[in-house]
């Protein structure tokens, strides 16, 4: 449990130097959600119906935005700001657990030097998810079908179970790939390798760390979708602005511990006295 609370603890020692970073990304991240997908699914499940389509399925699953041609434009958006924002944060918390100084200055050259790995790495996560919401809808839809309603909701929530597990794990075998490139200089392959094998020694505390992150989330944007869309879209921006700053943060605070790495941010205010 330690590298969930050592990222907590940056967060919450650093939020207003960190979180300007989260704002952007957050806010086109909540809108690519397709608020009546989620909202039917969710109201299928309590009342007793929970048969929908294959698509309502996926749209609900999906961050993709595949129900409207707006919501594919903030997908974009939202791509694209997860790209630039995690590049410039990963920068600033970079310099900051490498020599403590909390400045902005000197980010700019960092975030050309982590624009492209930030580029590949959101782009294998967004393919493996929405390959996860496809398979993962096309298995609610066929148990959907199923006669019983009662064995609709064992499977259903079996299956909810078990995808979310190979969600989970399978993210965490690229998870330490950024930083590694970023703190080394390696290549493509070679970080990962080495990347790989710093996670290996981590990787049921960042299983549970992220099981923590998406429950809330669940919960948070499941109770407020029976509220008014308004309301749930504020919520998917706080949602969304802690995710992006703990999966981000967690990364770097995960590899400067794994690789035995000096960290100045705290170190420094032990040398202060």
């Amino acid at each position: 449990m330690k590298n969930l609370f050592d990222s907590w603890k940056y967060i919450v020692k650093n939020i207003w130097f960190v979180l300007p970073f989260a704002v952007v990304p957050a806010v086109f991240l909540a809108l690519s959600l397709d608020y009546s997908a989620i909202l039917s699914l969710l109201q299928g499940f309590f009342t007793g119906s929970p048969r929908l389509s294959f698509w309502e399925f996926f749209r609900a699953w999906s961050i993709l935005g595949v129900g409207s041609w707006l919501g594919g434009v903030y997908s974009v958006l939202a791509f694209v700001c997860v790209v630039v924002f995690s590049a410039l944060m990963l920068a600033f918390a970079e310099k900051h657990m490498r020599i403590g100084k909390r400045t902005l200055s000197g980010i700019v050259g960092g975030f050309f030097g982590n624009l492209l790995s930030a580029t590949v790495i959101t782009l294998v996560y967004t393919l493996f998810y929405e390959l996860w919401a496809l398979v993962f809808s096309a298995v609610l839809f066929l148990i959907s079908n199923i006669s019983s309603l009662v064995l609709v909701y064992l499977l259903g929530i079996a299956a909810f179970l078990l995808f979310t597990y190979v969600l989970i794990y399978v993210a965490t075998v690229f998870y330490l790939w950024m930083p590694c490139r970023q703190m080394t200089g390696f290549g493509f392959y070679d970080s990962f390798l080495y990347s790989y094998r710093l996670m290996l020694g981590i990787r049921w505390e960042l299983v549970l760390s992220f099981l923590i992150s998406l429950a809330g989330a669940f919960v948070v944007l499941g109770g407020t979708v029976f509220l008014t869309e308004i309301v749930f879209r504020i919520a998917g921006v706080v949602v969304f602005a802690f995710l992006f700053l703990s999966f981000c943060l967690r990364m770097e605070t995960a590899y400067f511990r794994t690789d035995k790495l000096d960290r100045e941010d705290i170190l420094k205010r032990y040398k202060e006295y």
